[in-house]
């Protein structure tokens, strides 16, 4: 997926960097681009400002489809994904599903025949789960916050 592609291009990391490289080369690049550095310009300081603020948002989300931070939380995402499916969209290869527990996933790089496969299928959870929650990257969007 281009996005993947970019982020990793922007924070010049590899797809087998992990965490603690991830997180080095993002403290790195935040202090080099940090907009109080630039204070003296104006334009120097917005441009400091975006480029800051695209390196957080890449930061992030390579941090989240990582394979140590899936690794993580496995237990919980197996059950997400066995409670059932409430909708699912597709655009531009992201599959983005809602489970009936309230979590919604992101799936990157679904080919367009998969998705069609996922419609016309008796069972799309049983058909997701065998052909598509395990065989592509994805990444938790919204979590459901515990109340006590």
């Amino acid at each position: 997926m281009k996005k993947i592609v970019d982020y990793r291009k922007l924070l010049d990391v590899t797809e087998t960097s992990e965490l603690q490289e991830l997180k080095t080369v993002y403290r790195n690049l935040i202090k080099t681009w940090h907009p109080d550095k630039y204070a003296a310009n104006e334009v120097e300081k917005t441009a400091a400002e975006e480029k800051s603020k695209a390196i957080i948002e890449a930061y992030h989300f390579l941090v989240s489809i990582a394979p140590e931070t899936r690794l993580q939380t496995l237990d919980k995402y197996t059950i997400t994904v066995n409670s059932g499916i409430l909708s699912f969209d597709f655009k531009a290869q992201v599959l983005t599903v809602e489970f009936a527990d309230g979590n919604i996933y992101e799936y990157f790089d679904v080919p367009k025949a998969v998705y069609v496969k996922l419609i016309n299928s008796d069972s799309p959870g049983r058909f997701a789960r065998r052909h598509i929650f395990n065989e592509y990257v994805y990444r938790s969007v919204s979590k459901i916050t515990a109340t006590a």
